[in-house]
């Protein structure tokens, strides 16, 4: 037994070192290579199965294209190997097949057939939280695919998968968080594929990532720096796209809040990233840019929780924030008189009448819309505007012929009610 054991074990490390080393070239290599490596991996040796499935994994980080198509014959047994008792060996083998999945279409065509889908429904029943782990890892790969809009979503779509993610990022002691932020990505990618977003929003969606943010945002004030970031990145994609498929009449009631408890749970987000990753605040911003756009309630707890002159202070980070933060303003303004007045007096104006010296038209061209809903709804902005040498700031736009039209159309309204 230990002879026959030594000649496995001489043939398993030839065979990693040949297929490892080779060229794209050598396909013959490869493939004899492969062989004995298959034969290894279905071997009744639990050891020797296990190191075969480690030297597949390191197989699967190759950047040789060449590479992950000679491992075309070892997926189908990896696929079969993930009903199996081992933990470890699943894990493992999730790893394997999601870097492979990525790599080749060759072998997402392979494994398509033959049952992936319901093989990871299967493995998100796994109790073992490293299982889980690399099962989101897998399926995000399978997701992010040229082809999984046609050929993958719908079938996941179809399965336990999505009620089964979303169970696992519900809020509460037993959460993990890096099983929560691979399901999170996962959801990303299926929400952003628009193939059938009601199928999620019907088990639940939005209140889940709602609460699951509400449950970060208090984890952000207990504890410092925990990596949350990670989590709260994708959890903010999939409100924000969500949100953009659903009316705003409906809003409330899908999301279960009807409170100020999301738009103040994204404030301590948008501070925590202003201090810890600022590259971070457009997403925030986007979503509360979102919530803002229909929903006259989440406009009004941005009032009364006097959140306004945070978001001001974000102007001078960036452009692409800068448009951001203007957006949701208007979203504010467009809502009416009373929601003006609850602007005025305060330091809006002045903040808005500094982002028309930029550089970036965009920009520009967003405060100008801002100061015209915002004369239109309380003349004495348009007033003040004219005190603070508003026309003035106006006429240096003058060559920017993208913005005439907007810029004359100020003019007139500043002029009517100064």
């Amino acid at each position: 037994m230990k002879r026959r054991g030594r000649r496995l074990w001489s043939a398993f490390v030839e065979a990693c070192s040949t297929l490892t080393h080779s060229k794209p070239s050598s396909g013959r290599r490869l493939e004899g290579s492969m062989r004995t490596l298959v034969g290894i991996l279905t071997s009744n040796r639990a050891l020797l199965q296990l190191e075969a499935a480690r030297c597949l994994h390191e197989l699967s980080h190759s950047e040789q294209s060449a590479v992950a198509e000679a491992c075309l014959p070892a997926t189908s047994y990896l696929l079969t190997y993930l009903s199996g008792h081992s933990s470890d060996f699943i894990e493992l083998c999730l790893y394997t097949l999601g870097n492979l999945i990525v790599e080749s279409e060759a072998v997402r065509k392979q494994l398509l057939p033959q049952g992936i889908v319901p093989a990871f429904a299967a493995c998100i029943q796994s109790p073992h939280v490293a299982v889980l782990e690399a099962l989101g890892y897998a399926l995000s790969q399978l997701l992010q695919a040229k082809e999984a809009p046609e050929k993958i979503i719908p079938s996941i779509l179809d399965s336990s998968l999505p009620q089964q993610m979303l169970w696992l990022m519900q809020p509460g002691p037993k959460l993990n968080l890096g099983v929560a932020m691979e399901f999170a990505w996962c959801l990303h990618y299926i929400i952003c594929s628009q193939v059938n977003n009601a199928v999620l929003l019907t088990h639940g969606a939005l209140p889940t990532l709602a609460l699951l943010l509400l449950d970060l945002a208090g984890t952000v004030q207990r504890m410092d720096d925990v990596g949350l970031e990670l989590l709260a990145c994708p959890v903010l994609r999939c409100l924000s796209n969500l949100l953009t498929e659903v009316p705003a009449e409906v809003m409330g009631q899908q999301m279960e809040l009807r409170d100020e408890r999301l738009v103040a749970a994204l404030f301590i987000f948008l501070q925590f990233f202003l201090q810890k990753q600022p590259a971070l605040l457009p997403e925030g911003l986007w979503l509360l840019n979102n919530l803002t756009a229909n929903s006259p309630t989440f406009c009004t707890s941005l009032l009364s929780l006097d959140l306004i002159e945070p978001l001001l202070q974000l102007l001078p980070l960036s452009n692409a924030v800068c448009m951001l933060v203007l957006t949701v303003l208007c979203n504010v303004v467009e809502k009416g008189p009373a929601y003006c007045q609850r602007l005025w007096p305060g330091p809006l104006l002045s903040c808005v009448l500094n982002t028309l010296a930029l550089s970036d038209t965009e920009v520009v061209g967003q405060s100008l819309e801002l100061l015209q809903l915002l004369f239109l709804h309380q003349p004495e902005a348009a007033r003040a505007f004219l005190q603070q040498s508003g026309l003035q700031a106006l006429e240096k736009l003058q060559e920017e012929t993208q913005l005439q039209e907007r810029i004359h159309a100020l003019q007139q309204i500043a002029a009517t009610h100064g």
